[in-house]
Parts: structure tokens; sequence; C-alpha cells
């Protein structure tokens, strides 16, 4: 991929960056040249972003060309109005006060290059500021009031105008930048750039750290750089061609946003946030598979003027879903009316409605890994000891207490199982679920379809290895180039 600083006049460009091109604004929107679609990342580093100005046509030239600018037209805009700085302002409350409570004045400036800044206690605030507003070079205004400090604006800083003793810590900011924290470095000049978000520690997290490196193994194999990101890196989506989610996600949650800043952004990303949003909620879900007539346990979707109905049309013990319920919590199962009452009491001041399905007890649950219509995997998670769910949670707050598994090739499973479980993921879209069923005799029932499958070493890989990180891998690469294609 082909970076480009972009400003005025190169000769007000005060540093040498290996490896990255300085051209003058003029030259980028005029020559032939720079015209032309592909890879290519834009720092836009103009003095000014004004409506109708080189700077803004820089930007707005470089989106219409497939290019990736930053700062975009969006933040350029958001820039310049007082009611998005203000909304920003409130949203970082917290972190603004904690970072300049110190302070003994009334105002203060804060330069940020590149999302950092020379004095290591403003990181966190800089860091939140630069995923917010994605330009370049910046300062922040700060104001105290009786509320205690506000953000009052935010504008870029000319090239020129860096203070000469900044200049070796911008030039750092940069390559810091440009490299990224966890990049997996390639011998040759990757074809795409492929981007994992991941959250460092997370327990229970979809993908371990083994199976993170096989996936990047996978990809480089296939001419694909791979750059393990975290929830700090939002400001640096625009830089990918693909967005691999393998944090546990959620809509309201930061992988919900970075699954639509990669889908606007015209990144190939999995999960998609169509996908998370209607696999996240269990009414879509219920509402869906029964529009549809795929099997599921005998299921009502719960208000408070139908209550009353749950015992006399699914009887007990009965199975109690919070909409936004995954892995196994915010599900509880009612075995007497008091426990009913008890739970339902607590979840509908949570939840407008709930979801409420007839118990059918099993010794396992099937999960049928999909992506692209296709199945890749088959499981059987077996019940956590003296428990009714696949894993028990501890009350404390300690270790969970997991069932054991088993996998299975897929020609292995049952093919009621596997149609059953396509039917269902079809449901969502075409990206990677993983559907949950019940088998009782000879009949199927779909229990719900996961966003964000886990895939994880010696478990879902058991039956393929690596071969199934390559199959992921080789739909990223398809979808990636389809894009291309397209766009050109």
């Amino acid at each position: 991929m082909n970076t480009y600083l972009v400003v005025d006049d190169p000769g007000d460009w005060p540093l040498g960056i290996p490896g990255v091109r300085v051209v003058a604004a003029h030259d980028y929107l005029t020559a032939a040249e720079f015209s032309a679609p592909g890879p290519v990342r834009i720092f836009n580093l103009c003095r000014s972003y004004r409506y109708q100005s080189s700077g803004y046509y820089v930007s707005l030239l470089a989106l219409a060309r497939g290019h990736k600018p930053l700062p975009d037209i969006t933040t350029i805009r958001d820039m310049r109005l007082r009611a998005i700085v203000r909304i920003i302002s409130e949203d970082l409350h917290d972190r603004i006060q904690s970072s300049l409570r110190p302070l003994r004045s009334n105002r203060f400036t804060l330069s940020i290059y590149f999302g950092r800044n020379m004095a290591k206690r403003y990181q966190p605030l800089c860091t939140q500021l630069f995923n917010q507003f994605q330009a370049p070079l910046m300062r922040a205004e700060f104001e105290r009031s009786k509320k205690g400090w506000e953000l009052k604006s935010i504008n870029t800083i000319a090239a020129h105008s860096i203070p000469g003793n900044h200049h070796e810590f911008v030039l750092q900011a940069i390559a810091n930048y440009f490299r990224g924290k966890h990049r997996i470095k390639r011998k040759n000049m990757p074809r795409y750039d492929l981007a994992i978000l991941y959250e460092p520690g997370e327990v229970g997290a979809p993908t371990d750290q083994r199976g993170l490196k096989k996936f990047a193994q996978a990809a480089g194999k296939l001419g694909m750089s791979t750059t393990l990101i975290t929830r700090d890196d939002y400001s640096r989506v625009a830089e990918f061609d693909a967005l691999f989610i393998r944090a546990t996600t959620r809509v309201n949650h930061y992988t919900y946003r970075f699954a639509r800043r990669a889908s606007a952004e015209g990144l190939v990303v999995i999960d998609d946030p169509h996908s998370i949003i209607r696999c996240s909620n269990k009414v879509f879900l219920a509402e869906g598979l029964a529009r549809l007539k795929i099997p599921t346990p005998a299921t009502l979707i719960v208000h408070k003027d139908n209550v009353d109905a749950i015992i006399p049309e699914l009887g007990l013990p009965c199975v109690l879903k919070e909409p936004d319920s995954a892995f196994s919590r915010g599900v509880y199962k009612a075995d007497t009316p008091a426990e009913l009452s008890r739970l339902t009491s607590a979840l509908f001041e949570q939840s407008d409605l709930l979801v409420a399905q007839a118990f059918v007890p099993t010794d396992f649950d099937w999960r049928i890994g999909i992506l692209d219509g296709q199945p890749l995997y088959a499981c059987r998670y077996y019940m956590a000891r003296q428990h009714w769910q696949i894993v028990k949670h501890s009350d404390t707050g300690g270790k969970p207490i997991e069932g054991d598994f088993d996998a299975l090739t897929i020609e292995e499973t049952p093919k009621q199982v596997i149609r059953t479980a396509l039917r269902a993921a079809k449901m969502i879209g075409n990206g990677l679920y993983g559907v949950d069923l019940k088998q009782s005799g000879n009949r199927v029932y779909v229990i719900e379809v996961n966003d964000n499958p886990s895939i994880e070493t010696r478990v879902e890989d058991k039956i393929l290895g690596d071969q199934l990180y390559a199959r992921i891998m080789q739909i990223f690469l398809h979808r990636i180039e389809q894009r291309k294609q397209a766009a050109a």
C-alpha cells in the first residue's frame, strides 16, 4: 500500500520519513498519477480543511478515488461543528476531568500528533480524542468552568507550525502509527492488510492466543499481512482491507462500533454490524425463526401483559432469556411458579420484552460452525457437571465450569442437524456463525444463532486443524478481491 503525506507546500514539511512520499496538495488534486484507484493511504496535512479549500478537496477526492484519507470528510465536518465537539466533551467527561484536574490554570492546549502527546499522563485522553477526531495533527483547547474542564474546540496543526523541539517526537509518533503495535511482519510485501480485533486478557475469548497466531499464519500464506488491534486502535480501522472481530461482540459495545466503522469504510468485516444486531437479540431470533418455520422449542415472547401465559403455554420447568443473553449468561431456568415470578420481575427491570422457551433436557448441545453459507465444523458440547447448561458460571465471579466436548466431521453429523443449522444461519446473513441446536429423539431444535462463534485450538479445530483457519482466511481473501474488482 502506497502512503502519501499531502501538504500545501512540501518545503513546509520539515521531517523526512522513510518509505513515505510527501506530495503537494495541488499535485495530488491535478496530476494523473494520483487519480488511479488502488490501495493508497492519504495523510492530509494541509493548513486548512475549510469547505472547498485544497485541504477539503484532498480528502474528498481521496474518498472518490477509493483511497483511504485521514482525516476523512466526516471528521473534517465534525471538527467544525460546535454541537459535535460539545457531545464529545460530554462523552469524555470523566477522562477529561481525571487528566486535567491537577492543572492550576483555567485554559489548556493539548497537542496531538498521530494520537500521541509528549507527556505520558495525557496519553489516554489523546487516544480517545484521536479515536473521535481522526486527524493526524491537531490541537485540543480546553477551558475550566463551574462544571469542570470542557473541550471547547479542536483544530488541525499546520505542518510548518510544529515546534522544532517536537520534531523528534512527531517522527516517532508517525513511525509507531505506521508500524502498528502488533503488526506481524512479512518478508514480502503483502497484497492486503487484515486487522484482527481482540481483547487482551479476555476471559472466554472467542479465540485463544494460539488460535490468533494460526489465523495470522494462514493469512500470511495467502499474501495477507495481519495486525492485532485492540479497542484503542479505533482510529486505525481505515488503514486495513478487512477486519476480523475476535473479541466478544455486543451491540452497546466497542466491538459494534468497530464493525460499523469498518463497514462504512468499505472493509470486509466479520462480524458485520447487521449480524451483530440480529444475533445479539433473542427476540429477533425468536420472531425470525418462527416466521421461517424453523423448529425451536415452544417459544413465547413475554411482556408484562402476557406473563401469566408462560405456564399454560410452556409448562414448567421453562427457560427465560434476556434479549441480549450469550454464552450461557442471561439465561435462567424456572422450576416453580414462585421462581418464575421472581425471575420475570427482575428481568422486566432490564427489558420490556423477554423470551421464554420450553425446557428441552439433553446431554449435549450441537454447535455447527457456518461461514459463507457452508458448514465448517461440528461439535457436541456436553452439559457442565450437575448443571443444565454447557457452562456453569460462578455466582462469586470464579472461573466458569464447562462440560466436555467432542468434534465430528460434517459427514458424521446427522444431515437434519446440518440442514436446520444452514436454514437458521441463512436468516442472519453470510457471515461466520455458530448455530446451537438440541436433538431430542428424531427432532432437532434451533436454540440460537451466534455471531462471533468460538474457534479455539484443540476444540473447534480438532477435525480440520490448520485447514479450518485457512478456509476462513480464504473467504476473507475472496471477498477482498471481489470488492477491489467492483471498485475498479
